[in-house]
């Protein structure tokens, strides 16, 4: 073979090589490393081995650089087999990739074959040692190949058996030089078929490769001898193969970016997908009324959860009553749905998916691998149906989880899941708590305002009625001290006497039902409790196009009350505020000049705080008397209600005050006064 030849080609694979470099630091790969570091032995055994100008590289073919050669041309050779199956075994807690216990006889063989030995097959005992070390490496190739991986099992092993079995051949036919070579270029020939199993599409670098490393392991053609004993077609052979390096190299480089243009591409659809998720799931108008109504739609949410993630199924665990239920599911069958509703019951509310109880699906993400097995009871369904594991997306409350959104039966499988598409889930997640917990407040408020509403009316009727009940006690009572009365007469006036002193009995309960209980007091954060009024109202504001202005003064002193009347009291305020600004002759009236406008201000003085609740709406009729319920508190007549008369009494009882004025030009405030702590 002309001298001048190889030298193009290794000039071409030197040049290539910062190619994989770049690619390795740029991707931080397994796989790109083992290709650079490939390529790199390629280059090193073509330093040792080829021929220029009638001698190698580093001065004639000596032993040791023989041996260095076919050492890096073996470890090179399995570093690309190793690239595109990187399976390994466990001896105790260490893990070993297979290609290292497959390679180390390669190395020893050859050293011994070429450094020792340079080059001629011992006689004698030492011979067997060469087929020793191909038999590890074949029984390692062996265990390589049932191991599960990209090919398919029975073609690991037909291959690695009949390749094993004609290198042990040759060794004792022809030589321990040969099966040295039958091992490269069955390595290259399984690295061309590996390419196919684990890329399976048809694309230039994939073409490329594979015709790469299939010239690459056509050199044991050379042990025939209608090829050896004939020039031309020998040198012919070798320039495919040593141009096969090349077109080897140029095809991976090809992969690789094929794979990372695969990768945006698929990181987009990701992206445009989560994006779509997100506005999917921001779109849907959760009931607020009652925790019951926004519990029942636990079926929608599951079934939007189905056509908009990768997820074929989803269930919904809500806290109720202090024990979980399955408030909804889809894609299940009606056997799963059953028995997980079952299993639901019979999970523990305290200590449910707390930090730690469960491995996270991935690093730094809030859902978890969900294993349902320690709630399952023996001969349980979802045992039979295979529904014992699913991921969990925490749905977490102040103090505790409020429930879980499980989610299994995960689609296109070809491609793994990530954490961004798990983002919008738990973005869900949160809504979901949420939107639970401010209905569950707003509910609490919403019957804390009924009972209060029905107090002061129980207390306004025993009130009126207390003055007549007691005149027609009086009179029965002289009646009935009458000497005079008639016995039928008499029998009527204690008639009328045990009547009446029923209805004084059932006028004092009324009175204890209306009478205030005594509850516990706490330190109270004023800007909190008002920013989640804020919070709550927000909405309604946006409805009805009300300029919300809310000013907290920096630095002021926590109170000391009870925080749920507290709360209550600033609501009355509030929605009397966005009535008074929504009311038809505000509407008039602020038309011609000004927004509807509600303001929320809380400010200290001395030892006082004071929470200012203004509106643009039409001032009182009577300030002085704006807390008195059912009063005319406005000129077109319009009356509070009990709501204002409930917030005079909650600021009374707190050691507080409550006063009503009116603003200038228009408008009208509420101030509320209490005690700094």
């Amino acid at each position: 073979m002309p001298d001048n030849y190889k030298l193009p080609a290794f000039a071409l694979t030197v040049l290539l090589l910062p190619a994989f470099g770049y690619l390795y630091l740029r991707f931080r790969s397994a796989r790109t490393l083992l290709w650079f570091l490939g390529f790199l032995c390629a280059v090193l055994q073509m330093v040792f081995l080829y021929p220029i100008v009638g001698q190698s590289f580093l001065g004639g073919a000596q032993p040791w650089f023989l041996a260095a050669g076919q050492a890096t041309l073996q470890i090179g050779s399995a570093l690309f087999l190793a690239s595109l199956s990187p399976l390994r075994f466990r001896v105790g807690r260490l893990e070993i990739l297979y290609v290292i216990p497959y390679t180390i006889p390669l190395v020893v063989y050859s050293i011994l074959f070429y450094g020792v030995f340079h080059g001629v097959t011992p006689s004698g005992p030492m011979f067997f040692v060469f087929p020793g070390l191909g038999l590890i490496s074949l029984i390692v190739g062996l265990f390589w190949g049932i191991a599960k991986g990209s090919m398919p099992i029975w073609v690991a092993e037909c291959t690695c058996i009949v390749l094993g079995c004609f290198g042990l051949l040759i060794c004792f036919t022809s030589g321990a030089g040969w099966p040295l070579t039958l091992v490269e270029c069955a390595n290259h020939f399984m690295t061309a078929l590996l390419l196919i199993f684990v890329f399976r599409r048809i694309t230039p670098g994939l073409i490329l490769s594979f015709l790469g490393f299939f010239a690459w392991s056509l050199w044991i053609l050379t042990i025939f001898v209608a090829i050896s004993e004939h020039p031309t077609l020998e040198l012919n052979l070798v320039r495919i193969i040593v141009m096969g390096k090349v077109v080897a190299a140029l095809g991976m480089i090809l992969l690789a970016l094929e794979d990372q243009l695969a990768i945006n591409r698929l990181g987009r659809e990701r992206e445009g997908r989560a994006r779509r998720e997100l506005e999917a799931y921001a779109n849907p108008m959760l009931v607020r009324r009652r925790v019951e109504d926004f519990d029942r739609q636990g079926n929608e949410i599951c079934q939007l959860i189905v056509d908009k993630s990768r997820f074929a199924q989803a269930a919904l665990l809500l806290e109720g009553s202090g024990q979980f239920h399955l408030a909804g599911a889809a894609g299940m069958d009606a056997a799963v749905v059953t028995a997980l509703d079952s299993v639901a019951a019979r999970i523990p509310v305290a200590g449910f998916l707390a930090p730690g109880s469960a491995s996270p699906a991935f690093e730094r993400s809030q859902t978890v691998d969900l294993n349902l097995e320690p709630w399952l009871n023996p001969g349980d369904d979802l045992k039979r149906l295979c529904f014992s594991r699913a991921l969990a997306v925490p749905i977490v409350g102040r103090s505790a989880n409020e429930g879980a959104l499980l989610l299994a039966g995960m689609r296109n499988q070809e491609f793994p899941l990530c954490a961004d598409e798990l983002l919008p889930l738990e973005i869900l997640a949160g809504r979901l708590q949420a939107v639970r917990s401010q209905t569950r407040m707003l509910e609490k408020l919403i019957d804390s305002e009924k009972f209060a509403g029905l107090g002061q009316l129980a207390s306004n009727v025993t009130q009126q009625l207390n003055n007549p009940l007691t005149v027609i006690l009086g009179y029965a009572s002289l009646l009935e001290e009458t000497s005079t009365l008639a016995p039928q007469e008499r029998k009527a006036v204690e008639a009328i006497l045990t009547e009446a002193r029923r209805m004084r009995a059932t006028l004092e309960s009324l009175t204890r039902v209306s009478r205030r209980q005594n509850d516990q007091l706490d330190t109270i954060c004023v800007s909190e409790l008002l920013a989640d009024m804020e919070q709550l109202h927000r909405s309604e504001f946006l409805a009805r196009s009300i300029d919300f202005r809310m000013n907290i003064a920096p630095g002021l002193p926590s109170v000391r009350c009870n925080a749920q009347l507290l709360r209550q009291a600033v609501l009355h305020c509030l929605q009397f505020a966005i009535e008074a600004a929504d009311s038809p002759s505000s509407v008039l009236a602020t038309s011609k000049n000004d927004t509807k406008t509600v303001r929320l201000e809380a400010t200290s003085e001395g030892n006082v705080v004071q929470i200012l609740v203004g509106h643009s709406g039409p001032g009182f009729l009577y300030p002085e008397r704006a807390f008195d319920p059912f009063v005319p508190t406005q000129a077109g007549g319009e009356m509070a209600g009990t709501g204002l008369g409930l917030c005079a009494t909650i600021l009374r009882d707190h050691n507080g005050r409550a006063s009503a004025v009116n603003l200038e030009p228009t408008g009208a405030a509420i101030i509320l006064e209490l005690q700094a702590a």
